[in-house]
């Protein structure tokens, strides 16, 4: 989409636990709008790509189309990067997946005119050899994307989805066809209910992972939160079927727990980590971090925070969790605008205003876009109070469960200690139109002059309602991603996680359940992980 760098790169040992490890672009250099200038991307740019190792080349590969147009392949010889612009290729390969067959040549499925085509790309992939339809879905079935791409015992499959209720499978013993298709999930009943959500369907639009031991998964998501739950995929030929027939509400995981980097706790910017990405690509010389941690110098002037360079965005946490940042305001100018966001197509922040020489916290909401993401309102002012001292603690508490309140709240504090609730509760909005979920974003921008800028040398990712925020002075860092892929450690201990559509669940880490996903929805989406039984004939009932 519109973030920067783009197409995150999550690591797990045990599909439960995830860490963020980097970008498969780096920035999103697609034209100007990108960054803000001369229009605004919003809802453009990255959606559904291919993503793959080339085993002979030793070469990771990202892929994905851009404004329906053109495909860009960017490439690295390590996952963690550096990536770089590989090649641009003038079609459009809409929701692909990436398939290095055995003899090293690269394919890549994709959905054209409403129909399955498959393209073989040049030994280089740079350019494209040849392409060919291979599947027509007949009028029963209805429209197909996202498609996946794999080669199992010589046979290809190629799972699909018609949004947002079914999964299928292609299959066909060349990689041109002829297909046939078997339904892997069909007009089941989801795992969990979500309350006033109104596109939940089932787990679709997902992928399949097998394991060294032999072991297969099924991960997909669901349009209502952030979870994992758990599953397994004995080797027979033939079709992947679920197990039972059905989706579980929860999972006894065959695998050992592995942990990673925690997800929540303080980040105080001595560097970014992989866990945030730009609203649209930065201004570079406008930011810096180090000791004092983050600096945003304001950027633009403009009264509408949707048009502002430099915001600088982090994933919420499920199903209910709190942003609080630190906010150093004295060397904002008369006009300035700083704070803490809860960013989306509908928004609503809390943050510190300069005008005549006086600084006020203040309640912002009503920030709205059109159907075509310009910007329809910037908000109003609704509350406010005066404050001095040069720093302030900026807190946003949103609940994003499945069935749960969609209200998010805000609160200051002077002291970092005791806080403050500013302004009505907020409720998020769930139009599944702008795919991204709700982020907490970090700005500053003018409506006056340049020249003012803000440090901000804490930010704090909580479970729950939030902790008393960490001493910026404190030595101890929270981790930062590894570049490496040595395992932190290992226990034999089976987890078990259950997610009810009241939020509730267990899990191993964090108090969260399972570990970090990507969000990519109307709220973020919950990513499920279901058991295959096998790769025989399904024995579904008919029914992304």
């Amino acid at each position: 989409m519109h973030y920067s760098p783009g197409a995150p790169i999550l690591r797990s040992y045990d599909l439960q636990n995830w860490e963020y490890i980097g970008h498969s672009v780096p920035t999103l250099d697609f034209g100007s709008t990108y960054s803000l200038v001369g229009g605004q991307a919003y809802v453009q740019g990255i959606w559904a790509s291919f993503f793959g190792y080339h085993p002979t080349k030793n070469t990771w590969y990202w892929g994905g189309c851009i404004d329906f147009a053109t495909s860009y392949i960017y490439s690295a010889s390590s996952v963690t990067g550096p990536w770089s612009r590989l090649t641009t290729i003038n079609k459009c390969y809409y929701d692909c997946g990436l398939l290095v067959d055995d003899d090293g040549t690269m394919y890549v499925s994709y959905v054209y005119n409403n129909n399955i085509w498959i393209a073989q790309l040049s030994s280089d992939a740079k350019s494209e050899v040849k392409s060919q339809q291979v599947y027509v879905p007949p009028s029963t079935i209805g429209y197909l994307e996202g498609t996946r791409f794999y080669k199992r015992n010589g046979v290809y499959y190629i799972l699909v989805t018609h949004p947002a209720t079914s999964e299928y499978v292609l299959k066909a013993s060349s990689i041109f066809g002829t297909y046939t298709i078997k339904a892997l999930a069909l007009s089941l009943a989801p795992p969990i209910s979500v309350a006033g959500n109104p596109l939940p369907g089932n787990p679709h639009q997902g992928g399949l992972v097998d394991t060294p031991s032999g072991q297969w998964y099924y991960m997909a998501f669901m349009d209502a939160i952030l979870a994992v739950a758990f599953p397994s995929w004995p080797p027979s030929r033939g079709v992947p079927t679920l197990v039972n027939g059905a989706w579980g509400s929860s999972y006894t995981s065959t695998l050992s727990t592995v942990s990673v980097a925690s997800p929540t706790g303080p980040d105080f910017f001595t560097s970014i980590s992989h866990n945030w990405e730009w609203n649209h690509n930065p201004d570079t010389s406008k930011f810096s971090t180090g000791s004092s941690g983050l600096t945003l110098n304001a950027v633009t002037v403009t009264s509408d925070l949707y048009a502002a360079r430099n915001t600088i965005t982090h994933r919420i946490l499920g199903p209910k969790s709190t942003g609080t940042i630190k906010l150093n305001y004295g060397n904002m100018k008369d006009g300035d605008r700083a704070g803490l966001v809860l960013l989306r197509d509908s928004s609503a922040w809390v943050g510190v205003k300069r005008d005549g020489g006086a600084y006020t916290v203040c309640y912002t909401t009503g920030l709205t876009m059109n159907t075509d993401w310009s910007t329809a309102s910037t908000g109003s002012t609704t509350a406010s109070v005066p404050i001095s001292g040069g720093s302030i603690w900026l807190r946003i508490t949103a609940d994003i469960a499945p069935g749960g309140t969609k209200l998010a709240n805000f609160y200051y504090s002077t002291d970092g200690t005791s806080f403050s609730s500013i302004g009505s509760a907020f409720t998020m909005g769930t139009n599944w139109e702008f795919f991204m979920g709700y982020r907490f974003g970090i700005f500053n921008y003018a409506t006056s002059a340049l020249g003012g800028y803000v440090t901000v040398p804490l930010f704090q990712l909580d479970a729950g309602t939030g902790t008393t925020p960490a001493s910026v002075s404190t030595t101890t860092t929270k981790t930062t991603t590894t570049t490496t892929t040595t395992k932190t450690s290992t226990t034999t201990t089976k987890a078990t996680t259950t997610t009810t559509a009241s939020g509730g669940c267990t899990a191993t880490h964090y108090a969260q359940c399972g570990g970090i996903v990507p969000l990519l929805s109307a709220l973020p989406r919950l990513y499920w992980v279901h058991v295959l039984r096998e790769w025989h004939d399904l024995h579904i009932p008919e029914r992304l």
